[in-house]
């Protein structure tokens, strides 16, 4: 990847310039991006892009410029049914120009990432969109290669993702999941950008929990006024184990009671240091089998390193706690690319959790946002490269554990341009990990930063969301507003 010093881009398509800009950040490094400035913003030193875009009819014609180095595309817009058509047109004439910057870019600078053009978070669609036009498997997949320049090693994990999911149940559309959000934790990782506060004197737990359960109450009252089934049941964070053991058992005792008929329960453990036996019980009481114990690294001084108040040995005490107690489904965590980590200390990592037989893992990379500790705090990362071996790694430890994979997504920003993929045992896969990250099933969402939202089941799977505010202090003194957004968007 080549730094520059600022990209400066020109397009009559202005609602396509963050779109663009993500194909940009493919192959250049920059800190500024600039869109449609004052034609005099142009600066030594600054990369400059010209785009220009015609439409007659349904004929398009992009042309990128950069350096007096030109490509263009053709396309014919598809006819589709009136009520259609203005959507679809946006998507073609979106991914056209993008891949015609893309081919601009490759073609300057000699790069091939690894995604090909793409720099959405749900790729599996593409291979979904395929399929649902008459492709064969080999042929969906032989096209997104083809039209996104994706790698054959990726087009392969989407296939794989793909036919996992085929044997799975869907979402139905008169099926929502529910999901809880408890958004405390010991600490803050350096890495994390998510809303959230640390326990710290725990003065906010009792009034959010408090408001909390009202909101609960509500969902299983949206659940029934609504004509809506259940799904499954998600409780995540932040960490929801930071919660004491009287309240963790009081918050579960209350979702079990109003929410029994799910087909998944899963609760997010989390960091090894707030799991005891109380909370582990507290689930085996209750019935919940689906647990995440995330270590993220196995290696000390990287966990000091990221803010993580805990050790890898008390990673392998929590996890061997819940085996013994007979959880058997238990998942793990890691990301590859964390801050002073090499190869070698990504397969110690990979070691541990081989040994401890998880019966899902989820190998994340490293994402760097704006907001996290990580990236205003500048630490030195892997490169790529590196990144890529150990996501790699991932791959291989989870087929030594009989795994394959079932969810994929992607984000800005992220190491090497890689995934985060979910790996499970046969008869392990998380239904509602699907459903979030495919977008194909509703979701009711209680609890601060959470946010619903509903499916709708027609051609283009059309989605609305109610988020709820971040903020903990806000989120308790507007509970009722919460629950009146759910209620506009399931009961309209």
């Amino acid at each position: 990847m080549t730094d520059v010093g600022r990209v400066i881009l020109f397009t009559p398509l202005e609602s396509l310039g963050n779109e663009l800009c993500e194909v940009i950040r493919l192959f250049y490094r920059s800190e500024s991006f600039l869109v449609n400035p004052e034609d005099d913003a142009a600066q030594p030193g600054d990369l400059c892009i010209r785009h220009s875009f015609e439409r007659n009819g349904q004929e398009c014609l992009s042309r990128f410029d950069i350096g007096g180095v030109q490509l263009e595309k053709q396309h014919t817009l598809p006819l589709v049914e009136e009520e259609r058509q203005e959507l679809v047109d946006k998507r073609h004439i979106k991914r056209m120009s993008k891949v015609n910057l893309y081919d601009l870019l490759k073609q300057l600078t000699g790069a091939q990432p690894p995604w090909g053009s793409l720099t959405g978070i749900r790729p599996t669609r593409l291979i979904y969109e395929k399929l649902a036009e008459g492709f064969s498997m080999d042929d969906a997949c032989r096209k997104v290669q083809e039209e996104f320049d994706v790698s054959a090693e990726k087009v392969q994990l989407l296939r794989d993702i793909v036919e996992v999911q085929q044997t799975l149940p869907e979402p139905r559309p008169d099926e929502a999941d529910l999901y809880v959000s408890i958004p405390f934790c010991r600490t803050r990782c350096a890495y994390c950008s998510f809303p959230g506060e640390a326990v710290g004197k725990g003065k906010l737990i009792g009034p959010y929990l408090n408001a909390l359960h009202g909101e609960i109450r509500r969902a299983r009252q949206l659940f029934d006024k609504s004509g809506l089934k259940l799904r499954a049941v998600y409780v995540g964070g932040g960490t929801p184990t930071a919660l004491n053991e009287e309240d963790f058992a009081a918050l579960m005792e209350l979702i079990m009671e109003l929410f029994p008929e799910a087909c998944e329960y899963t609760v997010e453990a989390g960091r090894p240091d707030t799991i005891t036996r109380g909370k582990l019980e507290t689930l085996m009481r209750l019935g919940v089998q689906r647990i995440s114990i995330n270590p993220q690294t196995m290696n000390d001084e990287t966990l000091k390193r990221i803010g993580r108040d805990h050790t890898a040995a008390q990673t392998v005490e929590a996890f061997r706690m819940a085996r013994e107690m007979g959880f058997t489904n238990i998942n793990m965590d890691v990301i590859a690319g964390l801050p002073g980590e090499t190869d070698a200390e990504f397969r110690h990592t990979m070691e541990q959790v081989l040994a401890l037989q998880p019966d899902s893992l989820t190998v994340h990379t490293l994402a760097i946002k704006r907001s996290s500790r990580l990236n205003l705090e500048k630490f030195p990362l892997p490169d790529g490269q590196m990144t890529a071996r150990m996501v790699k790694m991932g791959e291989e430890t989870a087929q030594q554990l009989g795994m394959k994979p079932y969810y994929l997504y992607r984000q800005k920003y992220m190491a090497g341009q890689q995934q985060n993929v979910g790996y499970a045992t046969p008869g392990n896969a998380c239904l509602y990990n699907i459903d979030m990250m495919e977008e194909t099933g509703s979701v009711i969402a209680v609890g601060a930063g959470a946010i619903s939202k509903r499916v709708y089941p027609d051609r283009e799977l059309r989605i609305e969301r109610a988020p709820n505010v971040t903020n903990v202090s806000v989120y308790i003194e507007r509970a009722e507003e919460m629950n009146q957004r759910k209620e506009a968007l399931f009961l309209a």
